[in-house]
């Protein structure tokens, strides 16, 4: 398996309409595993990218690189820990293009996130692959 969509229930249509563009295969489990069982799952994972969220600490936790996608929020406070990581990022704060959903000073209400570039986002990627990264075994 090359991809595999996690996430909760409320992110179902959005994982939907990942899977009907993509140009390899995707398995979606979002909303359908548990915390026990996303655990293990990303413990098996080569890299993780997602959103600064639960799931990308724990696949930190679990010793996978991760490419975290941030908005508002410092990942230098609230990146992954303990593994190779990168943080593709535009400046901040960014130029609203959402003034409507953003709520400052709420920074989980922001979509700064949407204005990162594909090309970013696969460039770091590639470098997180690129490396020869020592896996560190983690008490699970």
């Amino acid at each position: 398996m090359d991809f595999l969509l996690v996430g909760g229930p409320d992110e179902r249509a959005s994982a939907e309409r990942i899977v009907a563009k993509a140009a390899s295969p995707v398995v979606n489990v979002v909303g359908a595993l548990s915390l026990a069982t996303l655990l293990a799952v990303l413990g098996q994972a080569r890299l993780f990218l997602g959103n600064e969220s639960g799931p990308m600490h724990m696949a930190a936790a679990a010793g996978r690189a991760v490419v975290g996608l941030f908005g508002l929020t410092d990942p230098a406070v609230w990146g992954a820990v303990g593994v190779a990581s990168v943080t593709p990022r535009r400046s901040m704060p960014c130029e609203c293009i959402a003034r409507d959903l953003c709520r400052r000073p709420d920074r989980s209400k922001a979509c700064c996130v949407w204005r990162l570039e594909v090309k970013a986002v696969v460039d770091a990627v590639r470098a997180i692959l690129s490396r020869k990264v020592k896996v560190v075994e983690h008490a699970l």
